[in-house]
């Protein structure tokens, strides 16, 4: 939208272009995977708005958009081209962008591996990090879960996104960073990279293997600056 800052939908292109081209060589790391999310009827893309009242008020809900497009939503508010921190809060880029490659591109590609759908491996490491199979969620989640995500709204393919993103994203050391730990346990509690290689063993073994072009560094918006 008009009132989304440029300087902002530029970030979440960058931060886009790096997680696709980790090695920003100018060529994107897994041809397949930019082919699932650019030849699918619908595409991929990414709406941005100033917040979340702009797009609630815009009419995008009720038109045909959303059966036309393949999308995932980012706000302005939200985005920090200057990165995440304690004072100015956590850069949603890395998240919102990361839905968009892993429910619009990986789970599409590798639907028995990385897809969204109960069975996956990756869901199936979901399973353990919740304490269970759930399909809907728990009064409340076994002492023993590290990932407890408890938006009603979230169906099972949401919280198998949720988890990618948690899990990936504290791999490559985003939620890593002073406060950051304390503010996320509630839904997840293993922030660096060394807590998912101990207490997440499916998850690090599934997200480090080569065969699926992972991103191992974490994007900062900066794509072929220097």
């Amino acid at each position: 939208s008009s009132n989304t800052p440029d300087d902002k939908v530029l970030h979440a292109a960058h931060v886009l272009a790096q997680y696709l081209d980790n090695d920003e060589d100018g060529v994107v790391d897994d041809a397949a995977l930019l082919a699932e999310m650019t030849e699918r009827p619908g595409g991929a893309s990414l709406i941005m708005f100033a917040d979340e009242a702009e797009i609630e008020n815009s009419g995008v809900f009720d038109s045909e958009s959303l059966d036309s497009f393949r999308m995932q939503d980012l706000y302005g508010e939200e985005t920090h081209p200057e990165g995440s921190s304690a004072n100015g809060g956590f850069d949603a880029t890395l998240e919102e962008v990361w839905h968009l490659i892993s429910s619009k591109g990986h789970s599409g590609l590798h639907p028995d591996v990385l897809g969204e759908e109960q069975g996956s491996a990756l869901a199936e490491a979901m399973d353990l990090a919740r304490g269970g199979h759930f399909v809907n969620i728990p009064q409340s989640y076994p002492d023993t879960a590290w990932y407890h995500y408890d938006d009603p709204t979230c169906e099972y393919q949401c919280q198998v996104t949720e988890y990618f993103y948690w899990a990936l994203t504290s791999l490559l050391g985003a939620q890593d960073y002073p406060g950051r730990c304390d503010e996320i346990a509630v839904e997840w509690e293993l922030c660096s990279r060394e807590q998912v290689q101990s207490g997440d063993v499916a998850a690090f073994e599934l997200l480090t293997d080569a065969t699926y072009s992972l991103p191992t560094v974490l994007p900062d918006g900066s794509y072929q600056s220097e």
